[in-house]
């Protein structure tokens, strides 16, 4: 089926207090992992590339967006296509002719007023190119190599009045929320303030988005979706599952050198988890 619009798919999960999965994808067996693991699980799904991935892959969109494009386009399911964390305004100005409907831009790092300005600029550009454009406020953390700030130090959490503003004068679509979640990380130990969203969720007009959310767990994603959340950020979990599983392969088949072999058993174990994560983000609280 032709490309969803990563808009229409997150509006229409906000209207029903309900969410959609979105996967950060690096390789192709990525992206067959995601949509084959969504069509076993009968919803939409979101497929990211960040620009860490662009970078991964010799600083080249195309090359990976255009795999994510030709396998969506024949999915069972719908299927958008999401440009992540983008600093880079070269690299956002790619977007629209490489076959992304959103993109997320990040000037979460800058001081406030900063944050705004560029994300103002970044929002009437990609408005004007038809892209729905998501933005950060808060420090999730966690991404680099970068500690999370402690939970008492400012800027660690969301403010609902700043947020409020700073939607107001970017005009972005939505919001990622710094709510307790981190990025990159291993465990699923992570602490959501279900207080903090529930007071975001009231005080904004745009969907909600979860950010780190590999970290969370079962209970805490399927509480942040009932408080607001409408597109819940996976990466970790996936990379997690396809190297645990080719480590066990090849511990198993020492003498293994067809990588077919291990990508395909990789590749299996991403879907399992993609399903697993959008059971559980289905599920009532």
């Amino acid at each position: 089926m032709p490309l969803a619009s990563t808009g229409e798919l997150i509006t229409a999960a906000a209207d029903t207090r309900s969410a959609v999965a979105a996967f950060n994808v690096i390789t192709l067996e990525h992206v067959e992992a995601v949509i084959a693991g969504a069509e076993s699980a009968g919803a939409p799904v979101v497929l990211q590339v960040s620009e860490n991935a662009v970078t991964f892959r010799y600083g080249r969109l195309l090359p990976l967006a255009r795999a994510a494009v030709a396998a969506a386009e024949r999915a069972a399911v719908p299927v958008a296509l999401h440009l992540d964390h983008v600093q880079s305004d070269h690299l956002l100005r790619q977007a629209p002719d490489a076959g992304f409907s959103s993109v997320m831009y990040d000037a979460a790092r800058l001081p406030y007023a900063d944050n705004l300005s560029a994300t103002r600029a970044a929002a009437d550009w990609a408005h004007a190119q038809g892209l729905w454009i998501e933005a950060e406020l808060g420090q999730i953390g966690g991404k680099d190599g970068r500690l999370p700030l402690d939970a008492h130090a400012p800027g660690a959490r969301t403010d609902p009045d700043q947020a409020r503003d700073f939607v107001a004068r970017t005009g972005v679509d939505a919001l990622a929320v710094a709510v307790g979640s981190v990025h990159a990380m291993t465990t699923r130990t992570a602490t959501l303030d279900h207080g903090l969203l529930k007071r975001l969720s009231a005080a904004l007009p745009v969907p909600l988005v979860l950010h780190g959310s590999s970290g969370v767990p079962d209970d805490g994603l399927t509480a942040a979706v009932a408080g607001g959340i409408a597109k819940v950020n996976v990466g970790t979990a996936l990379n997690v599952a396809l190297t645990g599983a080719i480590r066990d392969f090849l511990a198993a088949h020492p003498e293994a050198v067809d990588s077919r072999k291990y990508l395909s058993v990789g590749r299996d174990a991403m879907a399992s988890e993609v399903r697993r994560i959008i059971g559980v983000l289905s599920r009532t609280a």
